[in-house]
């Protein structure tokens, strides 16, 4: 019978620090995390893995992602979309309400937690939904089983757009957890559809996207929604900014741990810009829109300087029949959980950012955020979430190591230095190399909140 996992000669990125060591891994935790100097006797029936080379993190924590499921698992479900993620060294997911149907009660959401019991090889939270008209179930979110609560302050899910100004102060004063909002204003951009459907009819250019959903659609209704959350005192967290302009309404002064006010960067606004809309088309087209490529130098400069305080994907698949329609028929959103992690890796490659900020920005911020219980580090006691990665393993994105239940990708035909290895989930070994143990399934998220 295996009495764990013994890694050794690792790599270890963990809380700032880069240093040989390994870990011994046993029903799930980490018992013993040590140095290279320090090497203690292999307990009987572990199972030793010699990480020469190889080096160890924290599994990376999304807090936000789209896996369709359930009502439109012609796109991704919970099965699918957790696999890419493992393979992508995400161990733990907290996933959007705007499923059909809509998680706007706690009936729903808890039968959303089934469906991940069953389904995930991540660890899962789901966020409770708001509409303008849900108050009472929002009320009865519990604060140590929901990640929080998700407003969407713009148009990008149709009835579940949240713009009645009473129900947002309610939101903000009552909720009894933190509040995750989306943060497009529905007017300007209404206003700017109307200027280019002058100008273009129903066929604008992909182009014009982040003209649409331009700078000021989103710092307007960011700013309100910082603007609420310091009248009321609510725990914030801002969903994927895209603009240089809406890092000014978020300190970097306060640590990350004291923060009532948080922020998110995703990896399409730190990776693509304006630019790529002719090469990408619709493939890129996000709400928030990806935008010009001075937004995208102030977004990494945002993460650099910890204004940005967590690195998430938006993960959000749509089949390509449904990415090749027109402007306004095709949907916004795209799949990243299966290549974020590598795509982080790789802006270290470059020199852009270091291994210790990617480490921090995608699995400690979001334990420290959201207060994760036990996860999001490499401690004793800990829960076992580790990723063991390669960072001297060149491989191209194509349609055949693509994991996403929408079969696309739009990183296809990028080559890419680093390569995920294993990645363990609760000290499971979940994936190895290619190969999957689905034998054991992730874990509902616990928050350690007062």
């Amino acid at each position: 019978m295996n009495a764990g996992y013994y890694i050794k000669n690792a790599i270890i990125v963990n809380e700032g620090m880069v240093f040989g060591g390994g870990v011994y891994v046993d029903g799930g935790q980490i018992r013993l995390v040590f140095m290279n100097g320090d090497l203690p006797a292999v307990p009987e029936g572990a199972e030793v893995i010699d990480a020469n080379g190889l080096h160890l993190i924290p599994g990376v924590i999304d807090d936000q992602v789209h896996f369709r499921d359930p009502g439109l698992t012609h796109k991704a479900d919970l099965y699918t979309e957790s696999k890419a993620a493992v393979a992508g060294g995400i161990t733990s997911f907290m996933e959007m309400p705007n499923t059909i149907p809509q998680t706007l009660t706690q009936e729903l959401l808890e039968e959303k937690y089934k469906k991940g019991a069953e389904k995930s090889l991540a660890n899962f939270s789901f966020y409770m939904g708001a509409s303008n008209d849900n108050l009472q179930e929002i009320l009865k979110t519990d604060p140590s089983k929901v990640c929080g609560i998700k407003v969407f302050m713009g148009a990008s899910t149709g009835n579940m757009l949240v713009d009645n100004p009473e129900t947002l102060e309610n939101i903000f004063e009552k909720a009894p957890t933190l509040v995750a909002v989306h943060c497009e204003d529905e007017t300007t951009i209404r206003e700017n559809v109307r200027i280019m459907k002058e100008r273009f009819g129903e066929e604008v250019p992909i182009e014009y996207h982040p003209l649409i959903r331009s700078e000021e659609a989103c710092y307007r209704s960011s700013s309100m929604a910082v603007e609420l959350a310091k009248k009321h005192g609510t725990r914030l967290h801002v969903l994927h900014l895209s603009t240089g302009r809406e890092l000014e309404l978020f300190d970097n002064f306060i640590p990350l741990g004291k923060k009532m006010i948080t922020s998110e960067v995703c990896v399409h606004h730190l990776w693509f810009h304006e630019g790529d809309y002719e090469r990408l088309g619709n493939n890129i087209k996000w709400n928030p829109a990806i935008k010009s490529i001075d937004d995208r130098e102030e977004l990494i400069k945002g993460l650099l300087n910890d204004r940005l305080d967590i690195i998430a994907t938006d993960h959000a698949p749509h089949t390509l029949e449904e990415k090749k329609n027109t402007y306004f028929k095709a949907p916004s959103g795209g799949p990243l959980v299966q290549h974020s992690l590598i795509a982080m890796l790789e802006y270290y490659q470059r020199g852009i950012v270091s291994i210790e900020k990617v480490v921090e920005k995608m699995c400690h911020a979001p334990a420290r955020c959201f207060k994760v219980k036990n996860r999001g580090y490499i401690r004793e006691g800990y829960n076992a979430d580790l990723v063991l990665v390669d960072l001297n393993r060149p491989w191209e994105v194509t349609k055949e190591n693509i994991l996403y239940k929408c079969g696309w990708s739009p990183f296809e035909g990028q080559e890419f230095q680093s390569a995920v290895t294993h990645t363990f989930v609760n000290g499971h070994l979940a994936y190895h190399e290619g190969v999957f143990d689905e034998s054991i399934k992730g874990e509902r998220l616990i928050f350690d909140r007062k």
